[in-house]
């Protein structure tokens, strides 16, 4: 049986705050290892095996556990998953901010607990590290292997998906989510769901016109396309929308064909890359790159 509470915390993420459900899935993954662990301890098990996680009834998570939870339980949790589960840095980091807005939900919102035990704690450090991204010749020599695969019958789609990553910076769910009302009739511009639901503007420069002006003739005719994907900019063979792990997997398939595997680059990594080159290139301020990435902070 699910836990009550930790299911109206994920109804107000989706309903309320309008997360996206791969962030929603995030939390509750995180909560139910951290609820199941919690269980665990109180039932005197130290160190819980997998088995043990799964015997325990999220169903016996109440409002009184919850209110017995103390900074020391999201510690030792924290230093079970480094310890017990190899969780580096930058898990622990994502484990205790889901900790974080379920303890803050249930102090602010719902007005259950008195405080949040996970408020205080300080955020593992993680290394600093630059991120990768393509150079100018390296993101010619992709679209240029794009070009050179006559093989593919979905090239111009692809060539068109690259050029947007390249020049635009948006995210992969972004592009895949990009419906054909979402363009402005002349190509200059194209609106776009970040994160948190957020919208923005998008503007086009001439490489990506070109790119969208090659590819529309071999989009599907309407009436080949699957009802509820009829509106989607990208289809797939299949004739509806185009996946996250499609994309993926054409880009890794063409960073090989160009050579670039050695780069480790991933399609967020075209984010870092479109970036960089605005900044170095284009000569873009610093603010306004912060709009056109759809950032919220500077500092980011």
């Amino acid at each position: 049986m699910e836990c009550v509470l930790l299911e109206e915390f994920l109804q107000y993420l989706t309903v309320i705050r309008s997360r996206s459900p791969r962030t929603v899935e995030s939390y509750k993954r995180d909560l139910v290892m951290f609820l199941r662990y919690l269980l665990c301890r109180r039932a005197g098990i130290d160190r819980p095996s997998d088995e043990e996680l799964a015997d325990a009834e999220l169903s016996r998570v109440d409002l009184p556990l919850l209110r017995s939870v103390e900074r020391r339980d999201v510690m030792e949790f924290l230093a079970w998953t480094a310890g017990e589960r190899d969780n580096g840095g930058r898990t622990r980091k994502r484990k205790l901010s889901a900790l974080r807005t379920f303890f803050r939900y249930q102090v602010t919102v719902m007005r259950a607990l008195p405080s949040n035990p996970a408020a205080e704690i300080d955020t593992p450090t993680l290394p600093r590290t630059l991120p990768r991204f393509l150079s100018e010749e390296e993101s010619i020599e992709l679209l240029k292997a794009v070009l050179r695969d006559e093989s593919t019958r979905t090239r111009e789609r692809d060539y068109a998906i690259l050029t947007l990553f390249l020049n635009c910076g948006m995210r992969l769910s972004e592009l895949v989510g990009i419906n054909l009302t979402d363009l402005d009739p002349d190509l200059r511009s194209l609106r776009v769901t970040g994160k948190g639901a957020k919208e923005r503007i998008v503007y086009l420069n001439n490489a990506c016109r070109e790119a969208l002006t090659l590819y529309f003739p071999h989009r599907d005719p309407e009436d080949r396309v699957k009802p509820r994907d009829r509106g989607a900019l990208f289809l797939s063979s299949h004739h509806n929308r185009v996946s996250r792990e499609l994309v993926q997997k054409m880009v890794y398939k063409y960073l090989a064909a160009a050579g670039l595997e050695h780069k480790h680059c991933s399609v967020h990594k075209f984010r870092h890359t479109a970036a960089t080159l605005m900044y170095r290139s284009g000569q873009v301020d610093i603010r306004v790159l912060k709009d056109i990435l759809g950032h919220e902070q500077l500092n980011t």
